[in-house]
């Protein structure tokens, strides 16, 4: 991964006081904290931490879709992707529930009340919105033009982060997220190859209806909104971690819950589930939560890194398991990754 250990303070890790004087060195501008600092002491071991979390996170980004791949069977899904998504959102309540107990055990006293735990209810309402938009929009665009547009969410996220949590991006900073930009819609475009589909039959037709056009953009805008609202709600909050990830993850089942059975499906709740679905729901439980922490203790950007690095990983589980091949698109993917890490980070 492109971010080295060097440059893991970098990422987000503000190691100055939150009161600092105007000679101390300020913290950059996409890792300030609202309200009140998070500051994380200097140290190899937490630099070495941090670093070990964020290449999870790639990692799972971007074993994500081959993994999907492997629980085809006849080339269909076997199981209802809403009950995966309501067994993730228990998965992810548990786990929190089991960190609050284990680590974050301290009192809270009088000061918790449903003015902590209210917000979280509009999270969960935004990203289920989202993934039920993912859904909708398929039968609009074929899936490769849905794979293309939807990589403007980074623009839409770069400029709500900007926007409603005040932060004041550099030009150089805003044409590192370009780059990522440019990134995904090179990689989209084709940056893998089947060469046993080269000779069979022709390649699908890339389409897209207004309505389309409309869902795209309001679900970028409802991407970016729900991952700007999570990170503000997690760092005005003085709570544990844990804490709020139980709450965010309580109203996340509920309302899963709720979709998968408003849905109508005919399957039964676990019918076609494999060990492959199981590695699936718990890999991205474990995500979610390190994507908590990013938000908490970094930013949004930091996180939009982490997805357009996760193509790499992609890619190689591709090339290893379904024996397809790097086309030229996959390497202008990569030397724009590499570029945008350089100017927003100043990796050396």
């Amino acid at each position: 991964m492109a971010f080295g250990l060097s440059g893991v303070s970098r990422l987000g890790l503000c190691t100055s006081s939150p009161r600092r004087s105007s000679r101390a060195p300020c913290c950059r501008p996409d890792v300030a904290v609202l309200g009140q600092a998070a500051v994380v002491p200097p140290g190899a071991a937490r630099r070495g931490l941090w670093a070990l979390l964020l290449l999870c996170s790639v990692s799972i980004y971007g074993s994500h879709a081959p993994l999907l791949a492997l629980c085809k069977v006849d080339g269909a899904i076997p199981f209802s992707s809403s009950a995966a998504v309501v067994l993730t959102e228990l998965t992810k309540l548990l786990l929190s529930l089991l960190f609050l107990l284990t680590w974050d055990r301290r009192p809270l006293g009088a000061a918790l009340s449903w003015r902590h735990v209210a917000p979280f209810a509009l999270s969960a309402l935004l990203y289920a919105a989202n993934n039920n938009l993912v859904v909708h929009m398929q039968l609009f665009m074929d899936p490769s033009t849905f794979q293309i547009l939807g990589n403007l969410k980074i623009a839409s996220t770069a400029l709500l982060y900007s926007l409603f949590l005040r932060r004041r991006l550099h030009v150089r900073q805003w044409l590192a997220l370009c780059l990522l930009l440019a990134a995904g819609l090179s990689y989209s475009c084709g940056g893998l190859w089947d060469p046993r589909g080269s000779g069979s039959a022709p390649a699908t037709r890339l389409h897209v209806t207004p309505v389309g056009l409309l869902l795209v953009a309001v679900y970028c805008l409802i991407s970016g909104l729900s991952a700007v609202y999570t990170e503000a709600i997690l760092k005005t909050q003085a709570l544990p971690l844990s804490l709020q990830n139980l709450f965010l993850y309580c109203f996340g089942v509920l309302v899963n819950l709720v979709g998968h059975f408003w849905s109508g499906t005919d399957r039964a709740f676990l019918e076609g589930f494999s060990s492959w679905v199981l590695v699936i729901v718990l890999s991205q439980a474990l995500n979610g939560l390190i994507m908590s922490v990013v938000m908490k203790h970094s930013s949004n950007i930091t996180r939009l890194f982490v997805i357009s690095c996760s193509i790499l990983v992609n890619a190689l589980l591709s090339v290893a398991l379904f024996d397809l091949q790097l086309t030229p698109l996959f390497f202008i993917a990569v030397l724009c990754i590499g570029l945008a890490v350089h100017l927003y980070y100043g990796v050396t």
